[in-house]
């Protein structure tokens, strides 16, 4: 195995055992930036709960996906057709996923995050609606 190779397996393995963790226990309190998602295996059927950055809309949340359409969480989500959402301590059912214009999910999030979002060129947007809100 190359460095290289050890280094491309060991940043996502960071990832998940250290940031996550944190970032989990961040979300739960209801302190930082930090919601999570909470999903069902689309395979194994085991519960998972996953830290993300979520926006508040009228229509629920709009999620930003960093890493594609192929994350795990989101594939989750789409096949069980939806998930519950703890953000700042409060539940929320999710009960569909949409496509969101990149300009309008920056736009949900506050200034700084937006600025950092178009910089990064961030295009990848969907709305998670919750059970009960005014669809658009």
């Amino acid at each position: 195995m190359t460095p290289g190779n050890r280094r491309a397996r060991f940043i996502p393995h960071l990832l998940k055992h250290a940031l996550n963790r944190l970032t989990t226990r961040m979300a739960t309190s209801g302190f930082g930036p930090f919601s999570l998602i909470e999903h069902t295996g689309r395979t194994s059927g085991r519960v998972y709960r996953t830290p993300v950055i979520l926006a508040g809309v009228p229509q629920g949340f709009v999620a930003e996906l960093s890493y594609g359409d192929q994350v795990d969480w989101y594939r989750n989500v789409i096949a069980a057709g939806g998930c519950t959402v703890l953000h700042r301590r409060q539940e929320y059912q999710i009960d569909s996923i949409r496509e969101c214009d990149p300009q309008r999910g920056r736009e949900a999030f506050p200034v700084p995050a937006r600025t950092v979002l178009r910089l990064l060129r961030r295009n990848e947007f969907r709305v998670l609606h919750t059970a009960g809100a005014p669809r658009e």
